[in-house]
């Protein structure tokens, strides 16, 4: 399916801040939609309440609006979008491609090797039909290659059922799984494509399986680079990354910009003059594909 018209998104999830990492990558999808004469959607993945920090939903907005993002339409929340989900699943148990687990993490660990992204899943409750129920519900996995060309990143490829094996969609704890609401979200949203940070590529053969389950059409993805400390680790609120400051947006704007390859001129000061420029400079061949280690 060709998608009439660009729509991106920026889906940040309030367990923490925004941070420098968080930033550049609002900042990629934010100009790749508008270079592209598109649309820029802001969606909250406000999913997993004892997860989220206190405010941190309200900040989020603010901090964006401090520092000039301008989104297109009202923003959506995952909170309340649950029916949307429950009726995906209802639809992929009907067709055969959801099933009920009984697992717990004891069992799968007592069994399981590991794979690309934690424990490949057995298969120990595969042969469960959907009336007889379960704690979970997971995604049938078929062998093969599932791929898709990044914009940035290139070819990635995964053979699901060995690499990562049969995934939930609803958790034990009754929250939806992550795999789930973001396709459902993207498909609902008529979103034609998807620029967030290159730690989520390893999830994106996953998603495209559920479009593939529900028949909805697959975006385009680019993955930007991730931030890194000297340790090689994504900033992130476990690595205790520093929240970014509204209050110096134009000087966090500017280094945002050097960090994807868009250092601004030295005359562009003010956020209004950053913008400007970095709308009528942008280009995703300038972008670094790697991780970009800062001082942190």
């Amino acid at each position: 399916m060709t998608f009439a018209t660009y729509r991106g998104r920026f889906a940040p999830s309030p367990t923490g801040l925004l941070h420098a990492g968080s930033l550049c990558t609002a900042v990629g999808s934010y100009l790749e939609a508008r270079a592209r004469g598109g649309e820029w959607l802001l969606r909250m993945e406000d999913l997993d309440p004892p997860r989220e920090m206190a405010g941190a939903a309200d900040h989020i907005l603010r901090t964006l609006d401090a520092f000039g993002f301008e989104w297109d339409g009202e923003v959506a929340y995952q909170s309340g979008r649950h029916a949307l989900y429950r009726h995906a699943l209802e639809r992929l148990i009907a067709s055969g491609h959801a099933y009920p687990c009984n697992c717990t993490r004891k069992d799968i660990a007592a069994l399981a090797r590991r794979g690309l992204d934690g424990y490949v899943y057995p298969g120990l409750c595969r042969q469960r039909s959907p009336e007889q129920g379960g704690r979970a519900w997971r995604l049938r996995l078929a062998d093969g290659e599932t791929s898709l060309q990044d914009r940035l990143q290139g070819v990635y490829s995964q053979n699901l059922a060995r690499d990562i094996g049969d995934f939930v969609l609803l958790r034990a704890d009754g929250l939806w799984a992550y795999q789930l609401a973001v396709v459902v979200d993207d498909a609902e949203q008529g979103v034609s494509d998807v620029v967030r940070g290159a730690d989520l590529l390893v999830s994106t053969p996953r998603q495209i399986a559920v479009q593939q389950a529900l028949g909805v059409p697959t975006p385009a993805y680019c993955h930007l680079p991730v931030l890194v400390n000297a340790a090689g680790e994504k900033l992130s609120k476990q690595t205790l990354a520093p929240a970014i400051s509204a209050a110096a947006a134009a000087a966090e704007l500017r280094l945002a910009l050097s960090r994807l390859g868009h250092a601004p001129p030295p005359d562009c000061g003010s956020l209004a003059e950053l913008w400007a420029w970095a709308r009528a400079s942008w280009s995703l061949d300038r972008v670094p594909a790697g991780p970009i280690t800062i001082d942190a």
